[in-house]
């Protein structure tokens, strides 16, 4: 009983100083903050971060592995020979993680830190090679639904794919990062919705839209 609860406490001290972190990242700037005020917020000691964590990155990296970001979970299923419709695929993806940006405070919060507020310098090595390989995992996923996508409609991409994704990544990651500057400015999910949309059919998958995409399009107009 002991031990258990010792452990518990210990579990409760780590999350005390991921929580602290959070909000000192975003509120000050990840190289702005420090170990000591991170250890302050939470109500802990200085030592407790070095228990728990190596330093600063690992800390960082902990906080990034608690939630899953918009983009770090690729349309992997997509890129399998036996699913359906790869494009829907993407699509279902990406309107789930612009909900949880758009409802979760803690995504949001993380994903705000993670692309504002964070500076790759050396001692963040780390986390940036997170961040590119997180990138670099989303955009081969998005190339091998394109590309199947194009082989099951029989079509040629207008550029290479590995292009097409690239572009791709930058239309749903820029769209968050401008949503994160004002939310009221639009509606990010219904807005991310229709600009996929209109990149797919600037692809050449504009004749695959679904006479429900469609009747979905005009009702959106109406509204």
């Amino acid at each position: 009983m002991v031990a258990r609860r010792t452990k518990e406490e210990a579990m409760a001290t780590r999350h005390r100083l991921l929580d602290a972190a959070e909000l000192l990242f975003q509120a000050q700037g990840v190289s702005q903050t420090t170990l000591q005020q991170i250890a302050q917020q939470a109500g802990a000691t200085r030592g407790a971060i070095y228990w728990h964590f190596k330093d600063k990155a690992d800390l960082f990296n902990a906080m990034m592995e608690r939630v899953i970001l918009p983009l770090e979970a690729g349309p992997r299923a997509s890129s399998a020979s036996g699913v359906d419709d790869p494009l829907a695929e993407i699509e279902e993806g990406m309107v789930h993680a612009l909900t949880l940006m758009a409802t979760d405070p803690q995504v949001r919060r993380v994903f705000d830190v993670a692309t504002h507020k964070v500076e790759y310098t050396h001692d963040m090595a780390s986390v940036q090679q997170r961040h590119l390989d997180a990138r670099n995992a989303c955009v081969a996923d998005f190339e091998k639904a394109l590309r199947l996508a194009a082989r099951r409609a029989r079509i040629k991409l207008p550029v290479p794919g590995a292009m097409a994704a690239q572009g791709l990544h930058a239309l749903i990651s820029g769209l968050i990062q401008n949503w994160l500057l004002d939310p009221e400015a639009f509606d990010l999910v219904p807005t991310g919705r229709r600009t996929f949309r209109v990149y797919l059919a600037g692809l050449g998958f504009g004749p695959l839209l679904s006479a429900a995409v469609v009747a979905d399009e005009a009702e959106t107009e109406v509204a």
